[in-house]
């Protein structure tokens, strides 16, 4: 292995002036997704820098209802906090759908949004793959792509976003708080990640150096009646085939609010525009969501091995929308929303 300096900061400034002066520095949080890419030299860095002990570990009520959670807070203590659970369950059933309970207790908030794609392309140095190596090609395009993406697609990059808390946090208008040495940001989560396009290998738009802080939720007249389902080849520790954050107001017999995203479907998180626009103000029923499904999946490409993934994806909004509004849906929220 490459060598790798290592050192541990004790405050944001500190932290963000070591990498920012090393351009070969990184930070270190959880580290369960990085020094798996360090040991089979996917990523090389020469300077670790572990955040741990940065006071960035809150899950807080702000003003007005809204959620701040400190970007090194872990995915166990999020979700079970009393003030996700009951305020934002989707944030908490997609942290509790994600990962392994050990994982889960060491990833962090901001490391799970940073994490990077399942491509198996990817993590094969042998492959070509333009977001590993820019201009070398996608192996997957006709390779092994059963788990590819169908939406926000390019001839360069078909990989699926990974997090699960990053479609709930898409669907709740989550916005992300950065620091560096020119200053702070605030970052819309759905502007966060960033389709491939001509440039896959740049997945967010943060500059070398600039770290994140916190992510604050706002408050919403849907987001205490919200859910997470997930579909996924086995019960455990798997990767979504799809996934839906849905968060719904229902008033006078009609959706007055809902927001909506899909997982393992697309490059990013997928925020479903053209299905929340179709039901507000429609009457919650089966016929209108399985419109809206349909209308949401038509940009969809297939790429051989993944074309089963328009169905379920449609069959996943149904399902999810037809939980939410039942009368029993504190129940179907109870048990997490699984497939």
């Amino acid at each position: 292995m490459r060598p790798v300096s290592y050192s541990r900061v004790p405050d944001v400034a500190t932290a963000i002036g070591a990498v920012s002066a090393d351009p070969d520095g990184t930070f270190l949080a959880g580290g369960t997704t990085q020094v798996d890419l360090l040991r089979i030299y996917v990523e090389q860095p020469g300077r670790l820098v572990d955040i741990n002990d940065l006071p960035l570990r809150q899950v807080e009520s702000v003003d007005g209802g809204g959620l701040r959670i400190g970007a090194v807070a872990r995915m166990s203590d999020v979700a079970q906090a009393q003030v996700v659970r009951h305020g934002f369950p989707v944030i908490s059933q997609a942290l509790l759908l994600g990962a392994s309970p050990q994982l889960r207790n060491m990833a962090s908030i901001g490391g799970n949004l940073m994490q990077r794609v399942r491509c198996g392309y990817f993590r094969d140095l042998a492959a070509g793959c333009n977001k590993r190596a820019p201009g070398s090609g996608c192996a997957a395009l006709h390779g092994i792509n059963r788990g590819h993406a169908i939406l926000g697609t390019s001839e360069r990059c078909i990989a699926t976003h990974p997090s699960d808390l990053a479609v709930a946090l898409v669907a709740l208008d989550a916005v992300v708080h950065t620091q560096s040495a020119s200053g702070g940001r605030a970052i819309p989560v759905d502007d966060f990640f960033l389709l491939p396009d001509d440039t896959p290998e740049r997945e967010h738009p943060l500059d070398h150096g600039e770290l994140i802080v916190s992510v604050e939720v706002p408050a919403t007249r849907s987001a205490a009646r919200s859910l997470y389902l997930k579909v996924r080849d086995r019960e455990s520790y798997e990767f979504a085939l799809v996934s839906v954050a849905v968060a719904i107001d229902l008033h006078g017999g009609a959706i007055s609010e809902i927001r909506l995203a899909l997982g393992g479907v697309a490059t990013k998180p997928w925020r479903a525009r053209q299905a929340e626009r179709m039901l507000i103000g429609a009457p919650p029923t089966t016929e209108n969501f399985t419109a809206a499904a349909r209308e949401e999946l038509l940009p969809a490409v297939p790429y051989g091995m993944n074309e089963f993934k328009i169905e379920l994806a449609r069959r996943s909004i149904v399902r999810a929308l037809e939980a939410i509004t039942a009368d029993n849906w504190q129940t179907a929220t109870a048990t997490g929303g699984t497939a």
